[in-house]
């Protein structure tokens, strides 16, 4: 057996020069610091202690660096992924229990497998059916979804309860509004407000991590005023321990479609991701090969207490930026996020809630892509309709389901603009000509056929040059339609067509048929 294909990163380590590998070092680094205060972020957003944060930034993030194909690609947990796992879990168990975490786990390892499976069978591409317009409608409701999950954390009001949607939560916070702490949003005034300054006069500091250090000092400094603001709970700090997991029938098949979902999800993400980072470095990307890499790192990471990982377009970025040499700049990563993992437990602990709730809120802010929203709206109403529907069903239902909506909604433009191809009319002496721009499928026959129906030329030919594809549906009702006008006296005639159209109609010739095929 070829061990380059069960072990890719083969082909480029050994290529591994001192230098770049000095480099990579540095860029981990860089993206660890990153890393750390969304990681942990990401992981209350997914009612998960923070810890599994930290986890779940390191066995998936080394797998899939390994395993995959992208150079620059970065995998960990991320905010969209981590609202689906709330909302998915959250009604299933309370949110921070041990039970919560088993669940949690367990649909990481359905989506691993799901995801594995998909690349094993070479349907890596599949995800591309999932369309940007989909994926943009999902990250903008995902955004206002979290910003609104996080507000009891900025308000003080870290006892509320998880509901299954962003309406739901919406009523139940309008309930408890009287109820704030002003010294937690204080708090998170001003870890925002340090944030926010930070990144207009320094960009290339760590913002999110300066505030959030910002907020901790001064409720470390002044205990007497913000005795009562709530903080990151305390864990030991240790690597990323095995984790038992049950697999119980009666969960497997709760969870199921969830994990459809977020495998989706997550492979659209990783994928789109990792395309616009191969066009811009000039890499060779092999979806097929960094689907089985996403799906691999779900399935071992959850036996390492890492929940589900997707690609970040943040960390990805920043290591293109940075200038990573190979995929060992997220091994890197992984690992300096592990040492931190180790030896900041104690530091983590003393974070408050509403400063890690107020980094959130800047997070969800970068999320709100309203350029793309404008360029969608002037190139595509139907995308941007697509687009609106998929969020509005992100705040009205649950994320999973919102998801299923939007490709729905997707599929359902795609098959209404394919069932009427392009036909330009015209005449060739006392021939009447029309050209067929698109494929003669069984959606498309009842326009084609209305079309042909409509002629009342002795010669009726159909130039199908530009005819890709023809189904069964396709080359019964051609060939019903030149019985018709042969019994009228008139013909069909097709002409320029393709080698693989023209094989499949051949297949139903017979005495009886009256078309025609010209070259």
């Amino acid at each position: 057996m070829n061990l380059p294909n069960l072990f890719p990163f083969l082909r480029w380590l050994p290529s591994t020069r001192p230098r770049g590998l000095g480099r990579d070092a540095l860029v981990g680094l860089t993206g660890a610091i990153l890393a750390l205060p969304q990681s942990i972020a990401y992981a209350l957003i997914a009612g998960l202690p923070a810890e599994y944060g930290l986890y779940a930034a390191v066995v998936p993030v080394i797998i899939a660096c390994l395993w995959g194909s992208s150079q620059h690609l970065i995998c960990g947990p991320t905010a969209a992924i981590s609202v689906v796992l709330f909302a998915t879990v959250s009604p299933l168990a309370l949110p921070g229990s041990q039970d919560y975490v088993s669940l949690v786990l367990l649909l990481t390892i359905l989506v691993g497998a799901f995801q594995w499976l998909v690349g094993a069978l070479r349907f890596g591409s599949l995800a591309n059916f999932v369309s940007q317009s989909v994926v943009l409608g999902f990250t903008l409701g995902a955004a206002l979804v979290i910003a609104l999950g996080q507000v009891p954390n900025l308000l003080g009001l870290a006892n509320l309860e998880g509901r299954a949607t962003a309406w739901q939560s919406a009523l139940q916070l309008a309930g408890h509004v009287r109820e704030v702490h002003g010294p937690s949003l204080l708090v998170a005034t001003v870890t925002l407000g340090l944030s926010i300054l930070v990144r207009c006069l320094w960009p290339r500091l760590p913002a999110l991590l300066i505030g959030i250090a910002g907020g901790s000092l001064l409720v470390a400094a002044l205990p007497g005023a913000f005795a009562g603001v709530e903080r990151v709970q305390p864990f030991s700090g240790n690597l990323p321990p095995l984790a038992l997991i049950r697999f119980d029938a009666e969960d497997v098949l709760r969870l199921l479609p969830s994990a459809v979902a977020c495998g989706l999800l997550g492979l659209v993400t990783s994928l789109s991701i990792a395309r616009a980072l191969a066009s811009q470095s000039g890499q060779m990307l092999d979806a097929n090969q960094e689907t089985r890499a996403q799906g691999l790192s779900n399935l071992v990471g959850a036996w390492f207490s890492g929940y589900l990982s997707a690609g970040s377009f943040t960390r990805s970025g920043l290591n293109l930026q940075a200038g990573a040499q190979s995929p060992l700049a997220g091994v890197f990563s992984a690992l300096w996020v592990a040492l931190f993992a180790v030896l900041g437990a104690r530091l983590i602990a003393l974070i408050p809630l509403p400063a890690m709730a107020a980094s959130i809120l800047l997070i969800c802010w970068g999320l709100l892509d309203m350029r793309s929203v404008r360029t969608l709206w002037r190139v595509s109403r139907a995308e941007f309709a697509v687009m609106a529907l998929t969020c509005a069903a992100t705040l009205l239902l649950e994320l999973q389901t919102a998801i299923y909506a939007g490709v729905l909604a997707s599929l359902f433009f795609y098959l209404k603009r394919t069932s009427q191809p392009r036909v330009l009319q015209g005449r060739e002496g006392e021939d009447e000509v029309l050209r067929i721009e698109g494929s003669i499928f069984f959606g498309a026959c009842p326009y084609l056929q209305k079309l042909i129906q409509r002629s009342r030329a002795g010669r009726l030919v159909l130039d199908a040059h530009h005819v890709n594809f023809i189904d069964y549906a396709g080359v019964s009702m051609l060939h019903e339609e030149a019985r018709r006008l042969d019994g009228e006296g008139r013909s069909l005639v097709l002409r320029r067509a393709r080698p693989q159209v023209e094989r499949e109609l051949r297949k139903l010739e017979d005495e009886s048929s009256s078309l025609l095929i010209e070259r």
